[in-house]
Parts: structure tokens; C-alpha cells; sequence
């Protein structure tokens, strides 16, 4: 395991060497018959080699009341005993932004606890402790030394101080000088050859949000941010007794062990329960590789694969492979790269073990001037070679015996790393049992070529990360350059952006088709548009909008859902469906040239769809798992509460589009089938198409595709007419309450119906208020004030009148601050500092300059079309767009404010700790606060 080992006697830097270990879980794959091993030299030579020696460690174990785990070992060959003490944390147990805490505790740990705030190693010196450190991993922290028999009582008391009476001691000078060594510790390790390779590989080969996503000794911007309630609170929640193993090894009884310890750790509180994965190993498909440049004298290769936790037979056997491919001269790699071809210095190979998923290694550091490339592709083959044939016996006998023998001379020392005390601990801790090493032992004892040739195989054949790390290119920089004193040089005239010529054409089954040709790229994409969504739900069948498009795609009369995912994949289509609270879409991307089998499946999902109940079973669960999450999403309960009380919870755009838990769960296939009867009709439908095509190729193409859908003879049912409700005389706050770091802030009025004329007034007035990075709300929670991640504001797209919304995602001990200057900013704009010139500025040249842009893709000029169609945007609007942003005033842009802002807010929902903010926000005076639940209604 990587770890980070801070002796502050010695200040050492970051241990970040390559552990390889063995451990454990058998799963053969790909297992060919056993090869024959052939007659070891030894034995050619006649010899007869003793079986490797057994190896007991004798232990006694006790859990205390408080829940320490005691783990005895007698050994009296000298009078000293090991104390080793481990905590299960390590940087795995780290949350976002907290990368390094667990390393930068250790070093707090031997600073001085409240009985004997001085430094640890004063103290120690004296007691003639030798063997001595404190290290962190990703999976565990531990402290360790050996000291004479006559002062173990001394280094308990040390121990079990700083165990159960650290927090009083950390102050802010002493968390300051820790996190400055700490960063010290860091720059020194990065500024050493290959100094920086552990965190390339970690971001390679582990999702940030995994576990060991982020190296132990974490980055400097997490270590600013450490303050003094976050390490407390770090102390608390990991520093528990019951979160601790304690060793003592060597001229001690059990039965004096156990008094002792009951005597200095008994009275020291067991901490709260920690949640520690147990499996997470990190999939990687394929290979993927990385250059990196360093100060460095050799090219070096560094190739990874993510392989099975310790303790696991694979990763036992991937540990002998390892030896196998490196360990000796005569080994595969070495003696291939070094003796025969001569393009390498050194190699290693081997299993990087953790507690949760490990890491199989093969470094090579290549001669000056030699081909990483070419060395690489020698490990492929010589590992190719040894995955197809297996070891030899004689190879498997060597890997054994040094794997062994390590282990045997390991267990002279009671303490230290690789002593008794160091596999007890780990085995209690990561195994539940202090004997568990032992079942690694005997597992190398016992391997044969064909569980290595097998663990090789399953993990060793797909999903590999190579980095190269070359010497820094000799470059210099040219002597002269570009006069920078005439500032940024002044920008083109900007070319006209045009939107995509529209074609249109009906069909003779009265489906109206919108074309945007564009033959960038070989594809078309088709999204039939339904003149119905949620807007059309009864009360009583709220969801089925939502539920009824999902089911189609999930089967038809003769294909059910595996074979319709078969069919797109095997046609290159993508397929999906959705809906809004105006229309219903079903939408596919299809390969030009196969446009016609794409048509065809494409047709029948929309005209066929079998609503099988297994289907419909299957989709409808989705749907409430979803409406579940948004239930405990802090934004989504925002939106959707604010949606209610702007609108009213009995208009069509203040309900959910996807209904409820409880109308979801008793909407029946036979709702589908009626939505899909009533709404899905050629004369109730647009196509809209972007991509590779024409129109005479199209209409053909589709008039047969369609062939048998017409429109029912009953008429199309009338949608019910958009209700909004009043404003209420004065704003109303909202609080729903959701404790967390973060709180959610939403503030909402309605506006304005979309209006072709004023709508680019409008977008350059929000643009500059909240519609981009550099807006005002964004600069100001963002910022200047460090408050918020993002806040922004804008207008969203409706029939009829529109809802006008800003939101900031705030941390929860400013949300009373930033709900304040939200006031300020929409007050203001309106107000005292309406838009100014040089805002107008800046927001022409990012809105005109960007249309180009903003229809590169298909998928954004299908976006466009689809608001022209369902929205009535016309579809010149674009001619005349940048014109009418471009000649945006101050006052016409204070026009637009009192319009989309006019005198504020009617409404805020605010998302947080309602505990913590309800009297600070009734201090602002926005109106009568209110606690609600997540669905808007009062709570008592």
C-alpha cells in the first residue's frame, strides 16, 4: 500500500514507493488445463530442498468494553514490547475537499496531548524508544514503537492521552505549522525525479469520486481549507477506541497486557460507528496511456492494472506473478529488458495491495535515449507469454521461496513494519481476524502455475494505464515576442451567424415534417414532437405524460425491449423518449446510410407499442425511484416548490411533469395505451429533422416508414387552457427543511408571455444580471464573496406566462447572507444600478459572438427547432437577433428589468438547515416565512 510516513524526528518525505504484497480471491476465468511443470534445476540437479518453514505468531485477543481491540503476542527473547496501535481511517474515509486530512491528523497526533501538551518525541527519546514512526495510507493510520519493558506503562499513557485527549490541545498555531510541513512534505515529494507519477495514476485509473480517487497526502488548495472544527471533528468521528487496534508484542503476558491497557484506554469513549467499504475495485476497459515530462535522468514505464483487494486469493496469486516477472535475473522482464536486450536499468513488477480493491504494477526505468514505446510493447509480449503458457515450476518454487522467506525473516522482529506486530494489526483490521496473514502463507504454500496463470488472466488481460515519464525537452524561449504594452489585440469584424435553412413538408397522413439539412456528419436525428404532456394528465393520472413515452421504447408488437436495444446497437441508432408540460417526444439519432432500417424500427416503436406489463412494470418503478431521488434532491424540491407557488399547484406548470409517488403507482398499462391512443396521432404531431438528408431523400424515406399510421376519425380532445394563479399581495418565503453543508435558494415571480420583438432585450438584460459566469449574482455569491459554487437566474420557457428564477446554491452558514444580497442584486437592478453601458458590452459581444457556436451540433439546431415548433418561435427570429441585441440600450435594458424583475420576488423556497436559518431569514423581512415539506405543504 502507498503510504505517507511522517517521522518528525527525521522529516522524512512522502514513503510513496511501491509496496508489493501478496493477498487474496480466486476467480479463474479463463483457465486452460494446468500445464506440466517441468523438473525444477534443483531437482535436475538432484537436490532436495526442505519445504519452507512454518510460521506461528501466537496470540491472544481482547475486545474492551469500550470496544479497543487488544492483541497480545508474547516474545521474550528481549525485554522490550512493540506497541502498535492502528485506527481504521485512512485517506479513503476523506470527503470531497478534504483530501490529506487524514495524513495532516497524524502529524497533529504528535504535537501534544492535553496531559502532556509538549512534543510526542520528547518524550519518547527519554523512554529509549526504538522503531518508531506514524503513517498514513488509504486505508489506515498507525503509531508504533518499541520500548523498554520498564516504561511500556509510560508510552501507554502517551498513547492512550493523545487516543482519548487530543482536541484541547490543537490550536490554530499548531494546525498552522502541521499543515505548512505537510505542504513541505508534498512539494518535497514532488519536486524528487518521478516525483509527481502517484498522482497522474491516481486520477487515471480511479473516478474522483471513488474512494482512493485522490492520494493520501491530498492537495494544497484541500490542506488550506482545513480549519479547526473540521480536524475536531475529523478526531471525533475516526478516533474512537472502537475504531482502534492495539498491539503489544514481545516480554509481556496477556493477562498483564490486559490490565494495562484497561487501566490507561478503558475510560476513553468508543467514538460513533464508522462505515468502511468493503469491495470497490475500480473497472477499467481497454488501455489507456499518458505522457508526463520530468526532471528525470531515464525514461521510465509505468503500466497499472486495478486488481483485487488484500486478502483475496487472486491477489495472492498476482503477487507471485509478479515475482515472477521480476524478482532475479533470471526472471521474465528483467532478464529480458535487462540481460538479453539491453534497453533497461531496472524493473519491477508486483501487486500494490489496499484494503478494498489493490493495483498490479510494472515499472521499467528504460537506458537514456531508449524507446518507452518499444519496451512496452516487450512487457505485452513477455507477459502474453507467460498469461498463454503459465510459470514454470521452477519459476513458481522461486517466487514462492522469496515471497516466503520474506515473511520468515520478517517475523524475527516483534515491531516495525513487517514485524509480528505490524501482520497482527493488519489482519485484525482489515480481516476481522489476527491470523488472517496466515491464510495468505499458506495459500503461497500451496499455489500452482495454474492459479497464477489464471488470477493473471482474469486481471492482467484488459483494462491497463500506461504512463510515460520522459526528461524534460531542453526548450527555450524566443528572445523577443509580441508587443503585450497595446493590450488584447482588437477582435474581427464577427462573422453573421445563421441559423440552418428550414424546409417543411406534410405528409399524406397529415404529419407536418421540419427539416434542417446539414451534411456535416453522416447522421440524421428525428424527434416527433406530441402536441400533449403533463399539462394534459388528469389529477388522477398525473405521470402517465412521463411514463407513457418510456413504455413505448421498451417494446413493441414484435420486438420486446432486448431485442430493440439489440437492433439500435447493431444499427448505430441511438433511441429515446421523454415529455414536458406542452408536448411529448419520442427522438433518434440514426447513420445516414442506414437510414431506412432506422426509419423502420424508429416507426414501429411509435406506432406499435405493446405496453407489456412486465415493461410497463419495469418503467414505472423507474419513475418513482426517480421522483423519489428528487425528493431528496435539495435543487429539484426547490424548482418544484417554487413551480407550485408561482404558478399555483393546480396549473399545468406547477405540478410535476412526472406526477407523484402515489398516481404513478396506480396508473395501469391500460393508461398508457389510452395516452398513446388519445395524443399519438400523425395529425397531432411534427417531425423534426436535422442532419445528412434532403428533403426528396426524406419524404419517400418516411411516407413509407409511416404507411399505416393515420388519424383516427374521433377528434383530437381540446388541452385544457394554461391557469395561473394571482400573486399574492406580499412575497412569502418558504423553508423546507433539509439539513447539509449546502442550502438552496430560489426566488420566482411570473413574467411575460415570450414575445419575438422584446426577447432579445430581455436576454441581454438577464445575461448580464444572471445569464453568465460574469454576471452580477454569479461574481457576487461566486466571486467576491466565495459563498456559492454558482448562482444565476433566467427566464423558463412556457406557454402563456413565464416564470422568472434565480438561484444560488449557498453553504449553509451564509444562507441568510446570500438570500440578502440576492435581494440587493434583483432590487438593485431595478433601481439604484441598473445595467450599465459597459455591462451591455460585454453581454453583446458573448451573446452575438456565441450564436455560431451554439448551433454546432445537430442535437442544439433540433433543440431550436423544437422551441419553434411547441413554443411559437418564429422561425426567422434568428435573422434579426443579433441586430436587435446589438442595439440594446441602458434604458431599453432597464425595460426589460421592470418586465422580467418588475418589483421582485413573489415567492422564495428556501432549501437548508431550517433549525439554523428560520430566525435570520425572518430578520430580512421578506415576508411571512413558512415551513413547508418537500411537496410545498405547510408543516405544523
Amino acid at each position: 500500500m502507498r503510504s505517507t510516513a511522517c517521522r518528525l524526528a527525521l522529516m522524512g518525505g512522502v514513503a510513496a514507493s511501491v509496496a508489493f504484497a501478496s493477498a487474496a480471491l480466486a476467480s479463474a476465468a479463463w483457465a486452460a488445463p494446468e500445464p506440466a511443470a517441468p523438473a525444477s534445476a534443483a531437482t535436475q540437479r538432484g537436490e532436495r530442498l526442505a519445504p519452507l518453514p512454518p510460521i506461528e505468531i501466537p496470540f491472544t485477543k481482547f475486545v474492551l468494553n469500550n470496544g479497543l481491540t487488544l492483541i497480545v503476542h508474547e516474545d521474550h527473547k528481549a525485554p522490550i514490547v512493540a506497541v502498535n496501535i492502528w485506527y481504521h481511517v485512512g485517506s479513503k474515509n476523506e470527503p470531497a475537499a478534504r483530501s490529506g486530512f487524514a495524513h495532516l491528523f497524524e502529524h497533529l497526533m504528535f504535537n501534544g496531548s492535553e496531559n502532556f501538551n509538549n512534543d510526542f518525541f520528547k518524550a519518547t527519546e527519554l523512554l529509549g524508544a526504538t522503531d518508531q514512526n506514524g503513517t498514513t495510507n488509504t486505508d489506515r493510520t498507525n503509531y508504533f514503537q518499541n520500548v523498554p519493558t520498564s516504561a511500556l506503562d509510560s508510552i501507554l499513557w502517551l498513547e492512550s492521552d493523545r487516543m482519548g485527549h487530543l482536541v484541547g490541545a490543537i490550536d490554530q498555531a499548531r494546525l498552522d505549522e502541521q499543515r505548512g510541513v505537510v505542504q513541505n512534505e508534498k512539494r518535497q515529494g514532488e519536486n524528487q525525479p518521478y516525483g509527481r507519477v502517484w498522482d497522474a495514476i491516481t486520477n487515471a485509473t480511479y473516478p474522483a469520486d471513488h474512494p482512493y480517487g485522490h492520494t493520501v497526502i491530498g492537495s494544497m488548495d484541500d490542506l488550506n481549507a482545513a480549519d479547526l472544527d473540521t480536524v475536531k471533528a475529523w478526531f471525533r468521528d475516526y478516533y474512537g477506541a472502537s475504531n482502534a487496534t492495539i498491539v503489544l508484542a514481545g516480554d509481556i503476558t496477556p493477562e498483564e497486557a490486559k490490565a494495562k491497557v484497561e487501566q490507561y484506554f478503558g475510560d476513553i469513549p468508543p467514538g460513533p460507528p464508522v462505515t468502511h467499504p468493503n469491495r470497490m475495485i475500480a473497472p477499467m476497459v481497454g488501455h489507456q496511456s499518458e505522457t508526463m515530462f520530468d526532471r528525470v535522468g531515464q525514461p521510465r514505464l509505468y503500466k497499472v492494472w486495478n486488481t483485487p483487494e488484500a486478502g483475496s486469493a487472486d491477489s495472492d496469486y498476482l503477487g507471485l506473478l509478479g515475482q515472477v516477472l521480476s524478482s532475479g535475473r533470471n526472471s521474465r522482464l528483467y532478464k529480458r529488458l535487462v540481460f538479453d536486450d539491453q534497453v533497461a536499468v531496472g524493473v519491477n513488477a508486483g501487486q500494490n495491495e489496499s484494503e478494498i480493491g489493490s493495483q498490479f504494477l510494472v515499472i521499467v526505468t528504460a537506458k537514456p535515449g531508449q524507446d518507452l514505446a518499444r519496451i512496452e510493447a516487450i512487457v505485452d509480449e513477455e507477459m502474453a507469454k507467460l498469461l498463454r503458457d503459465g510459470p514454470t515450476a521452477e519459476e513458481l518454487e522461486r517466487a514462492r521461496t522469496v515471497q516466503g522467506a520474506g515473511l520468515v525473516r520478517g517475523a524475527e522482529r516483534i515491531g516495525g513494519f513487517g514485524g509480528k506486530s505490524d501482520l497482527l494489526a493488519e489482519s485484525q483490521v482489515f480481516h476481522g481476524d489476527p491470523n488472517a496473514w496466515k491464510d495468505s502463507y499458506e495459500r503461497v504454500l500451496a499455489a500452482t502455475p495454474g492459479n497464477l496463470t489464471a488470477a493473471g488472466r482474469q486481471w492482467l488481460t484488459d483494462g491497463s494505464y500506461s504512463l510515460n515519464v520522459l526528461p524534460m525537452p531542453d526548450y527555450a524561449a524566443a528572445a523577443t515576442g509580441v508587443d503585450r504594452t497595446q493590450g488584447v489585440p482588437a477582435t474581427g469584424a464577427v462573422p453573421a451567424a445563421i441559423f440552418p435553412e428550414v424546409q417543411h413538408a406534410t405528409l399524406s397522413n397529415g404529419l407536418k415534417v421540419v427539416l434542417a439539412p446539414r451534411d456535416g456528419v453522416p447522421t440524421v436525428s428525428m424527434n416527433l414532437i406530441v402536441n400533449a404532456g403533463s399539462a394534459t394528465d388528469a389529477a388522477d393520472k398525473a405521470g402517465i405524460a412521463s411514463l407513457a413515452p418510456s413504455v413505448m421504447t421498451n417494446g413493441t408488437d414484435t420486438l420486446d425491449a432486448l431485442q430493440i436495444s439489440d437492433r439500435t446497437q447493431l444499427l448505430g441508432a441511438t433511441l429515446g423518449a421523454g415529455s414536458a408540460a406542452d408536448y411529448s417526444s419520442v427522438s433518434m439519432t440514426a447513420l445516414s446510410t442506414r437510414m431506412e432500417p432506422s426509419l423502420a424500427l424508429y416507426a414501429d416503436v411509435i406506432q406499435h407499442p405493446a405496453f407489456r406489463a412486465a415493461d410497463f412494470t419495469r418503467a414505472q418503478a423507474q419513475q418513482v425511484a426517480g421522483i423519489q431521488q428528487a425528493n431528496r434532491n435539495p435543487g429539484a424540491i426547490a424548482s418544484r416548490v417554487l413551480a407550485a407557488n408561482v404558478y399555483g399547484p393546480n396549473s399545468q406548470y406547477g405540478r410535476p411533469t412526472t406526477g407523484t409517488e402515489d398516481t404513478v403507482k396506480a396508473l395501469t398499462p391500460a393508461d398508457a395505451e389510452a395516452y398513446h391512443a388519445t395524443w399519438f396521432r400523425p395529425d397531432n404531431a411534427t417531425l423534426v429533422v436535422v442532419g445528412d438528408t434532403t428533403l426528396a431523400e426524406l419524404q419517400p424515406q418516411l411516407e413509407a416508414a409511416f404507411a399505416g399510421w393515420k388519424a383516427p376519425a374521433t377528434p383530437l380532445p381540446a388541452k385544457p387552457a394554461t391557469s395561473v394563479m394571482a400573486a399574492s399581495a406580499q412575497p412569502r418565503v418558504l423553508l423546507v427543511n433539509r439539513p447539509g453543508p449546502q442550502a438552496i435558494i430560489t426566488a420566482g415571480r411570473l413574467t411575460a408571455p415570450f414575445d419575438a420583438a422584446s426577447e432579445p432585450r430581455q436576454d441581454a438584460f438577464n445575461t448580464a444580471l444572471g445569464g453568465a459566469f460574469t454576471s452580477r449574482i454569479n461574481m457576487n455569491l461566486r466571486e467576491d464573496k466565495h459563498w456559492s459554487y454558482g448562482a444565476s437566474s433566467g427566464v423558463r420557457t412556457a406557454i402563456g406566462p413565464r416564470m422568472f428564477a434565480a438561484t444560488a446554491a449557498v453553504q449553509s452558514d451564509k444562507v441568510a447572507e446570500s438570500t440578502a444580497e440576492v435581494r440587493n442584486e434583483l432590487t438593485g437592478v431595478v433601481g439604484s444600478r441598473p445595467v450599465t453601458e459597459a455591462e451591455l458590452t460585454a453581454v453583446k459581444a458573448n451573446l452575438i459572438q456565441g450564436m455560431a457556436g451554439g448551433w454546432e451540433t445537430n442535437a442544439a439546431v433540433m433543440g431550436e427547432l423544437t422551441r419553434m415548433v411547441v413554443y411559437g418561435v418564429p422561425e426567422d427570429y434568428y435573422a434579426a437577433y443579433a441586430r436587435e441585441v446589438n442595439s440594446t440600450t441602458p434604458a431599453m435594458a432597464a425595460t426589460a428589468a421592470q418586465t422580467v424583475v418588475g418589483s421582485g420576488p413573489t415567492t422564495w423556497v428556501i432549501v437548508g438547515d431550517v433549525a439554523a436559518m428560520k430566525a435570520k431569514i425572518e430578520a430580512l423581512n421578506l415576508g411571512p416565512v413558512t415551513v413547508v415539506d418537500v411537496n410545498g405543504n405547510p408543516v405544523p
